[in-house]
Order: structure tokens, then sequence, then C-alpha cells
């Protein structure tokens, strides 16, 4: 079997829009390494985009999955219900941030999970409006889209969108916008566009993903929950790229000294099974009459058999600990190279959610030819990296937070020889 001719039969048989990276199809993978249909080896640091904290077949999820095959592949849990799922909502009680009583649904995809925390959110007050961020991801469905601060290519020739979705821009110092800046948007709203009383919620990636792996500061979500608290408004963490030990916390709102109302979370959360959850004070979570919440396939048993796998080798395996240590390893690593790669603009991260951003040294204005060019000489060079960032001048590094310490090393070299290249 050959690429080319895979390649030939993808383009005769999937409609563009489905937009794909590489011209190689995989055949294998383990952990951190991924090999082609030709046999050639990548380093994947790529990991499904977000998927794999836990790594590619990580054989403890392969046994979780191979045993609740044996048992029943899908019931619908709002037909027949299982022990599983109920185990797995009380784990993530448990794990998400918030000091108050919470509880968990279950779905399949981070899109529905963002469409479902909109719907409950109201449900629970009885309002409409809802407000995002510049540069921010929630999904490609209609709502996700709505709430998407990109235009291209996610709503390019979708509209119209749900109405009653409003965006401020995200703080970005470098960039020139400042919290203040973020905060004297949401007034503006208020004055201008849509009373407070009518806002459901305020959505927010703790660190935008596709949006370039920017922080929120601490200040501007101190400043999120007063204006929620004093407006009746639900908070929203979006932690569907930033969970489940990624920026060395389980969740990166863990990161802050305020809580949210609810969490959207997915991707890594089961290892590569479609599984994706919204979890919430208990209160709120209740808004939705039986019967509104829910998905054929959602709660997935197969999925929960996964994500109960992750949560044990994320704990047993101390993978917060090694977010930590490998992304600090890549910073060091990315600041040493800045001195002799002028392009290198910024370096920044929470854990192993590490960004790289490049500019042209002459204007200082993003570089999206520079960015590409060393995105192509890693895959060359067998590393998988993604490129992010509203001006697509961004690397991001989503490697396995299981990866071997010879594997980073290796991918580490490569990536230093790409930079220089």
């Amino acid at each position: 079997m050959k690429n080319a001719d895979l390649q030939n039969r993808k383009n005769a048989a999937t409609p563009r829009g489905v937009g794909v990276m590489c011209d190689f199809y995989a055949q294998r993978a383990k952990n951190a390494e991924l090999w082609d249909v030709e046999g050639r080896r990548f380093i994947d640091f790529a990991s499904g985009i977000a998927v794999l904290n836990t790594g590619h077949c990580h054989p403890r999820l392969v046994a979780a999955i191979q045993e609740q095959l044996q048992n029943f592949t899908h019931t619908a849990y709002q037909i027949v219900p299982y022990e599983s799922y109920v185990t797995l909502a009380e784990r993530i009680n448990t794990l998400a941030a918030g000091d108050f009583t919470k509880k968990t649904a279950f779905f399949t995809t981070g899109a529905e999970a963002v469409e479902n925390a909109i719907k409950i959110a109201r449900a629970h007050t009885g309002r409409s409006g809802v407000i995002a961020f510049s540069g921010g991801f929630h999904g490609r469905t209609f709502m996700g889209m709505a709430l998407t601060g990109k235009v291209v290519p996610y709503k390019v020739g979708f509209g119209p969108f749900p109405g009653e979705t409003y965006h401020v821009p995200f703080p970005i110092e470098a960039h020139g916008t400042t919290v203040q800046d973020a905060l004297d948007h949401i007034a503006q709203l208020f004055r201008a566009d849509i009373d407070p009383k009518r806002v459901a919620a305020i959505i927010i990636e703790p660190v935008q993903g596709e949006g370039g792996f920017y922080v929120a500061p601490p200040e501007l979500m101190r400043a999120l929950r007063k204006i929620c608290d004093e407006h009746g408004i639900l908070l929203i963490a979006d932690e569907v790229q930033t969970g489940f030990a990624r920026t060395g916390k389980m969740f990166a709102m863990q990161h802050y000294d305020v809580a949210p109302d609810l969490t959207t979370m997915a991707k890594s959360l089961a290892g590569g099974m479609p599984l994706s959850a919204v979890c919430g004070r208990a209160e709120v979570m209740d808004a939705p009459a039986p019967g509104g919440l829910g998905g054929t396939y959602a709660g997935n048993p197969l999925a929960v058999a996964s994500a109960h796998a992750v949560l044990d080798v994320i704990n047993d395996e101390k993978l917060l600990d090694r977010s930590n240590q490998l992304g600090d390893q890549l910073q060091a690593m990315l600041r040493e190279a800045k001195a002799s790669v002028p392009h290198i603009a910024d370096v920044r991260g929470l854990g192993s959610m590490v960004a790289v951003e490049f500019s042209d040294p002459a204007t200082g204005k993003p570089d999206q030819d520079f960015t590409k060019k060393v995105q192509r000489v890693a895959l060359e060079k067998g590393l998988l990296l993604l490129t992010c960032g509203v001006h697509g001048n961004v690397v991001r590094f989503l490697f396995p937070l299981t990866i071997e310490d010879h594997v980073m090393t290796e991918a580490l070299a490569i990536l230093d020889a790409a930079l220089r290249a």
C-alpha cells in the first residue's frame, strides 16, 4: 500500500472541506510514535489535537476497552444505564475545579459539550445572551461557530449563526490588548448591545487553543467572576483542550483562585475514544428537564471504560508532575534557541501546553511563512507539529505526557534543527 495511492482515493472519495494536514496514512502507533503505511516513523507532537495525553494505545486503556467489549458495547445510557457512567461522573465531580457540590453529564464531542453547557446555562438563568472571546475556538456546530472568534476557515460560507452571541477581545498585551481593554469592551456591550440581565453566560478557554495558546491572566479571571456574580451570569470554562494534566494541573482553572460554574471537557478525557462532558454546580446542572440532555452515543460504555483508565494512568504515572517537567524542558530549549533564532517572538505556556510564536524580526509582524517552514522541515525530519493562532504564526506542542525521555530528546533535536534550518 502506497501513500500516493491512498491520497488519490481520498481526494476522489472525500470532500475538500475536511482539511487534512498530512499526505501520508497511519498504520500503527505506540505512545508518542506513529508509523505510516510505507513504514516511515514519526514522533507525534500533535496527539490527535490534544487527545492523547496518555499516548497512543496505552496498554491500560486497551485492556479497559477490551474488557468492556466483552460485556456490552451500547445500551444508550438514557435507556439502560450502567454503573461505570455513574462512577466516572463521581470521579469528575471530585476532580473538576470548584469547592461546591457538582454533577456531570457525558456527551460525545467537545462541540456537544459546549452546546450543552450553553443549553444548561440558558435553562438555569432563563436568559439567552452569551459572551465569548476573540481568538477562542468552541467547535464547528452552529452554536460552536457562533462562539468561535475566528472567521477563516471555521465560519466562511456557513452563516447566519445563532443570535445573541457577542465577542470581546482576549487580552494579549504583546499584541496591544490589556485586561482592562477586555473589561471595557464588556462594559460597552452592557451599555450598547445587551442588558447584563439578559446574559446567560460568559465562556472562556483558560488557555486559548486554536487561538494561539495565550494564557488568560489571573486578573481577568477574577474580574469575570466578579462580573458574573454581580449580574447573575454563569462563568463557563471551556477545558476541552486544556484538561487532563495538559497544563500541569488536572484542569487549567486550578491555576486560578476563582472557579467556573460550568466546565466543558473532551479530547484527552478518554484517550482517543469519543467522550465529552459538562461538569458544574449541581443546581445549575439540574436546570434542564428530563430528556433535555443526552444523545444516542452520549457516555458510550467503551469510551467511559477508557476514561476510567485515563484517570488511573494520570494518577499512577504522576502525569501532573510529568507535564510540568516536560514543559519546563521544552521551554528551556526554546528560550535558548531564541538567542540565535530572531524569528522567535515569544515562548509561553502552562505545564506541557507550550507554544512558540514567530514574527518577522525586521517588522515585528506575525510571520506565517516562517512558521510553515518550521513545520515543514520538522515533518521532513519525522516530527509532527501543529500550528495555530489567528495569524497562523504559532507552533503549539501537544506531545503525549507519557513520552519516553529518549524520544523527547530526539524530538527536541529535530525541533532545534528545524528552527535553525
